[in-house]
This record gives structure tokens, sequence and C-alpha cells, in this order.
């Protein structure tokens, strides 16, 4: 009854017109009404690291099906996704990991889609640097390394961008390099949204931080990607996976789904779905969990 309370809470904030993140951001039930008939709208929300991929399929997808709209909603916890699905207030929930088996019990159906690198990266303006190791990494987070000279670059101090600690980025970050007890540094700036802080990266010298390397390399970002303790974030690395930082691109629906969603789905889990992800430098699977 709380993760119902919890999605409804965040539903209604959304429909009460804070800023979606992704295609579509201004479809509201209001909207809905005035749509013709014949057009259908799907709605998708849940994990945020999923955005970038979900919103090549959409857009694709789109162009393809113009009587469907595909509406991408602020992020919700994978509670409050879960609950929205199960409820049919959400469509399609995304998840950055499998389904629970308490989860699967509950008429959901999960589709793994595909694969994306999390790629630590600095603004251009930082030369000379395109490796680090662990322990220069956690020097920089913790803040004990406060100038890009002491590790061979420019003297300048250095800009830490930092995801919340309840998101997947960080927990990434913690899980395979710096560790679940270090104390991130007092000056290292906080985003709430991955959309910021690539953004925050790309306009600020001399700065640092982690976010989708599909995203980086689809939008061709005027970045530095970085090797980790000499492993190039690389597409290829990460199918043979020898780079350890990786993001899955999951969705779920509920089972026996409208004819519409389930029609995304099936263009998401075939050829055409996976060659668009591909191009996109995701990692794509070919079966279905």
């Amino acid at each position: 009854m709380k993760t119902k309370s919890l999605f409804i809470f965040a539903m209604g904030v959304v429909l009460l017109g804070l800023p979606s993140c992704g295609i579509n951001t201004n479809a509201t039930i209001s909207n809905s009404a005035i749509n013709t008939q014949a057009e259908q709208e799907i709605k998708i929300a849940g994990s945020n690291s999923v955005y970038p991929a979900l919103k090549v399929l959409a857009s694709a997808y789109e162009v393809k099906n113009p009587m469907t709209k595909v509406s991408i909603l602020t992020p919700f916890s994978s509670k409050a996704s879960i609950a929205g699905v199960k409820d049919g207030l959400l469509d399609i929930g995304t998840l950055n990991r499998e389904l629970q088996l308490e989860e699967k019990a509950d008429n959901l159906e999960y589709y793994l889609l595909a694969k994306d690198g999390f790629l630590v990266a600095t603004h251009p303006s930082v030369k000379n640097i395109i490796n680090v190791t662990t322990k220069q990494l956690k020097g920089i987070y913790s803040g004990s390394i406060k100038n890009w000279q002491e590790l061979g670059g420019p003297d300048a101090k250095i800009v830490v961008f930092n995801r919340p600690e309840e998101e997947s980025a960080e927990h990434l970050l913690r899980k395979y390099y710096l560790g679940q007890d270090l104390k991130i540094s007092s000056e290292a700036v906080v985003l709430g949204r991955e959309s910021e802080l690539i953004a925050a990266i790309q306009n600020t010298p001399y700065s640092i931080g982690a976010f989708s390397l599909a995203y980086a390399i689809s939008y061709n970002l005027p970045v530095n990607h970085l090797s980790l303790n000499g492993v190039e974030p690389s597409f290829e690395n990460i199918k043979n996976n020898k780079y350890p930082m990786v993001t899955p691109i999951g969705i779920f629906i509920k089972k026996s789904p409208a004819n519409s969603v389930q029609e995304f789905v099936n263009y998401a889990t075939n050829k055409t779905g996976k060659e668009e992800l591909a191009k996109h430098s995701f990692v794509v699977f070919t079966q279905k969990n």
C-alpha cells in the first residue's frame, strides 16, 4: 500500500506540470483528451539510467507509427514504477536490473534489451590524462587529490560532479572503484539528473563525472573518455566483459497488455529495435528473459 501511494504521489507530481525526462514532455491527461480517438499513448517511467535507450526506441517508433505517442515521464523509483505498471497507471516500466522473484510473481513480464557502459569523462580542458587507476579515482572523489597537475595534467583545481547516493550511477562507481565506505568530498557538486551532469561537464573546465557511454558516443559529446585501470570504455570491451561498469537496459509490462503496448515491446525486442539500439552504441541482447 505504501508503494502504491508513492507511485500515485509521483504520478500526481508529473501531471501537475513538472517537466518529464524525455520526448513528448508535455504529455498529460488533458492533452490525451484533446487527441483524436485514433491516436494512442504509451506511458513509460522508471529508472533514469535506462532513459537514453528508451528515448532512442521511442523516437524511432513514433516515426514508423505516427498515431502512437510514446510519453517518457519524469523518472520514478523502481518500486514506484512497478506499482504503476501493476495498477495500470503506467504501460511500461524501466529497470537497470532484472525483476526479483517476488516481482515476477505479480503478473509482470521483463525484457532485457541491451546494456550500456558507464563512462568516467572529463572536460576537454583536462589535457594529458587518458587513464586513471582505482586509487587515483578514489583520491579525486574523496578530495585528497585536488589538482589535475598531481596526475600529470594541467595546473587546475579538479571540479567533481556526482550523482545522489541512491542513484544507480553512484552504486556502480562505488561497486567497482570507489568502495562503499569512501567519503565523497564536500566540494563535489551533486546533480539530480544525468542530463544535468552531462551539461555541467561539457560547460565546466577541468571537471569530471560519470554517465552513459552510449549517449556520449551517439551524440559525439566533446568530452574526454577515461580508461580505468588501463581498460578503455569501448563497445568491444563491454561486449567482451572487460569493462566492468555496465548498466542493464530492461523494460517490463503487465502480462496481456493493450495491443499498442505489446506492439511497442515487440518492436523494442525484435531485430529492427535492436539494430536501432546498436546504431546508438548500446550492446544488444537477442534473448528474452
